[in-house]
């Protein structure tokens, strides 16, 4: 099982100030556990190269891209995105990587002979919308390796967000698309309300009760998620893996361990495998208590990779 891991040290240099959840830990949090299980031995890693702006403007407005670039401070300042989201100098840099690291991604897999590519990057990505940073995003991860994908002559994508969080931003690009089928799972009553059940037959969104569990996760795994994958036969998963629905993390309510995450990707494993040629492409998103982000990527990568 041929596999890529792709990082940056860029993505260290993204910082939002020491209070914030969402800070450079999670990299190498993520990094050494992989590290001392021996997983990163049976991946081929690769840095992240910086998303282009053509690659960029496949999913956002020009004159968003540009806004960015206009706010993006200097030396030690920090400027306000919005009340959880924040820029440093290295953002933009680290961003740029994220999404480049989604884009090289869809390219090993469908190019080079790749089955699966993790990408240990961050900022996150699904929070981010044609025109707008929110939620500690800025470049949308998972919506640039769908359009790398397409680019490279892939006419469906199944896009796979499960994370606490919403992928509004994931939402708000992919709407309408024919070529994409979107399912997701979420904690109800959080931050990134969809939009209308009826806003759009390729989005297929599930929101999960505080305090429910993985059995929660598991049912719509297979009543839902699994059949409309099917029918639409994909020719590429895509990810926006989100680890924080797990039990010990404190951005949510809902009550997901380590086992679940591996159950999950082995489920998208088995499916990709039967349907595209077993070609996956998962791109970090949330996760914020280190512990239990490590351990839940650990089961992750190794359903990906399918080792015990």
């Amino acid at each position: 099982m041929r596999t890529a891991y792709i990082t940056h040290a860029d993505c260290l240099k993204h910082e939002m100030g020491d209070w914030h959840p969402e800070c450079p830990r999670r990299i190498t949090a993520i990094e050494d556990r992989l590290l001392s299980r021996g997983l990163l031995d049976l991946c081929e890693r690769f840095d992240a190269p910086e998303a282009t702006i053509e690659q960029l403007a496949r999913v956002h407005d020009r004159d968003y891209l540009a806004s960015l670039e206009a706010m993006a401070p200097s030396g030690d300042d920090y400027a306000e995105v919005d009340p959880d989201t924040y820029m440093n100098a290295a953002t933009l840099p680290a961003a740029r990587r994220a999404a480049g690291a989604a884009a090289l991604a869809s390219r090993l897999v469908l190019r080079e002979g790749f089955s699966r590519a993790f990408c240990n990057v961050r900022p996150p990505g699904h929070h981010a919308g044609r025109r707008q940073a929110m939620g500690f995003c800025f470049y949308n991860n998972a919506a640039v390796a769908i359009a790398e994908a397409r680019a490279l002559g892939v006419s469906r994508v199944a896009l796979v967000d499960f994370d606490v969080h919403h992928g509004n931003g994931s939402e708000d690009i992919l709407s309408h698309d024919d070529s994409v089928l979107m399912v997701s799972t979420f904690q109800a009553g959080l931050f990134a309300a969809p939009l209308a059940e009826s806003a759009a037959e390729n989005m297929h969104n599930h929101a999960l009760p505080k305090y429910s569990r993985g059995d929660a996760l598991r049912e719509v795994v297979q009543s839902n998620w699994l059949p409309r994958i099917e029918a639409f036969r994909p020719e590429l998963l895509v990810l926006s893996a989100g680890f924080d629905a797990h039990r010990d993390d404190e951005l949510g309510q809902l009550g997901w361990l380590d086992k679940d995450y591996g159950w999950l990707t082995a489920e998208l494993s088995a499916a990709a495998d039967r349907l595209c040629g077993g070609r996956i492409v998962s791109v970090l998103e949330g996760g914020y208590h280190l512990d239990a982000l490590a351990g839940s990527v650990e089961q992750h990568v190794r359903a990906l990779l399918a080792v015990d």
